[in-house]
């Protein structure tokens, strides 16, 4: 196997997804690909060590005969409340006497804006350079060779609680995997979905995982705000198990074969026969009461999503509008609820098909379901990496973190 194949995995509370890859000359071939449950991870967090390796070890187990190069080459998605992102500014004066700017000034001045007072325990994943400013000129996306006295450069910085990535990466370590990089989690999936004229225009992705909901936002093709919430599609599964007082595996069932986001849209007289679901099942509840159940989280889930756009700035005004990814992006009617609440345009974002190369069909499936945007995007920046500036984080050398993302 080629010495660049990597492996995508993405680490949910729910499941744990993988993708073999092989970057050849124009696209990405994708080789390999499985879904496994997932154990251990509540919340992007990790909560019990032994059974996070239990289940990320089969994974990769199952990956290791068949391409045992790939696990030596992880990119690794990492997500929780816990995660905070900035914006920072970084000045420096130019070193040459010709005023002429250097590679040199320009990495001083990310280093500069990268100078950010951390809480206890965190540490910088990504430093991604937003634009730079020369001599009070502003909106500037390559000042190298320009000539000037003053070079500013304004930089989007994510940092995160030190021992959640430490834990992660010790999981995936003790499984005897080695990592290549570690991404969070919303920019692995706008990689994979966002065109490069949405990212202009302005918009929104909002990832609608298992146990947490991730967003980003870009502008003028750069990140400027992401964060992720607590809650999920699980916590739609959880609460129509109770509104029902049905097993939370049945109530997951009604979800995905009768959930719609929008409850007016549901027939008032249609009913759910549960005995259809599970033959130990009885009764037949309203089909709009469980999309009753269903809206109110996703509003719950969209009103965090309004105020955070609000609070910068942003509400209504994002021309590309809202794209959506993740398991709970697959419910009936989640855009027109999201059209409707966030007053934006939306859509449900799938991987770009045009930059992959699918030999077995049975792989279709990942570049036709906004599940897998998550795992496409951690392989396609993997192929960046020629493009991207990557260095040790702080004192440990062996796990390099993505420092600047491109568009």
């Amino acid at each position: 196997m080629a010495h660049n194949t990597v492996l995508g995995l993405d680490i949910g509370s729910d499941s744990i997804k993988a993708v073999v890859a092989e970057p050849t000359k124009d696209k990405i071939k994708l080789i390999y690909g499985i879904t496994r449950p997932s154990a251990g991870i509540r919340k992007g967090v990790v909560v019990s060590i032994d059974d996070a390796v239990k289940a990320i070890g089969d994974v990769l187990q199952e990956i290791k005969s068949f391409y045992h190069p790939a696990i030596k080459n992880i990119f690794l998605n990492i997500n929780g409340t816990n995660i905070k992102t900035q914006l920072s500014k970084g000045i420096v004066a130019v070193a040459r006497a010709n005023s002429e700017i250097g590679q040199d000034d320009i990495a001083r001045a990310i280093q500069a804006s990268a100078a950010i007072s951390l809480g206890p325990n965190r540490m910088i994943l990504h430093t991604i350079t937003k634009e730079f400013t020369v001599d009070g000129i502003s909106d500037i996306k390559d000042p190298l060779g320009m000539v000037g006295s003053r070079l500013e450069v304004t930089s989007f910085i994510v940092d995160a609680f030190t021992p959640s990535v430490k834990n992660l990466k010790k999981c995936v370590e003790i499984s005897s995997g080695s990592i290549g990089g570690i991404v969070f989690d919303p920019l692995a999936a706008a990689r994979a979905v966002l065109s490069k004229n949405q990212k202009e225009l302005g918009v929104v992705m909002i990832d609608i995982g298992f146990g947490t909901t991730s967003v980003v936002v870009y502008e003028e093709e750069k990140p400027i705000y992401a964060i992720s919430y607590p809650i999920g599609a699980g916590n739609i599964t959880n609460d129509i198990a109770v509104a029902l007082k049905i097993p939370v595996a049945i109530a997951e069932k009604i979800k995905i074969a009768y959930g719609y986001a929008v409850s007016k849209d549901v027939p008032s007289r249609d009913t759910i026969d549960l005995r259809k679901v599970d033959i130990n099942m009885t009764g037949s509840p309203s089909r709009r009461f469980v999309a009753e159940v269903i809206e109110s989280r996703l509003e719950e889930i969209l009103e965090f999503v309004d105020n955070d756009l609000k609070s910068a700035g942003l509400s209504g005004k994002l021309p590309a509008g809202a794209v959506l990814v993740g398991g709970g992006s697959k419910l009936p009617g989640v855009t027109d609820l999201v059209k409707d609440r966030l007053k934006i345009t939306a859509m449900v974002g799938l991987p770009n098909a045009v930059d992959f190369e699918i030999r077995d069909q049975s792989l279709l499936e990942c570049v036709e379901s906004p599940e897998y945007a998550t795992v496409l995007g951690l392989i396609l920046l993997n192929s960046d990496e020629g493009n991207l500036k990557m260095r040790p984080s702080g004192k440990n050398k062996l796990m390099r973190i993505f420092k600047n993302i491109l568009p």
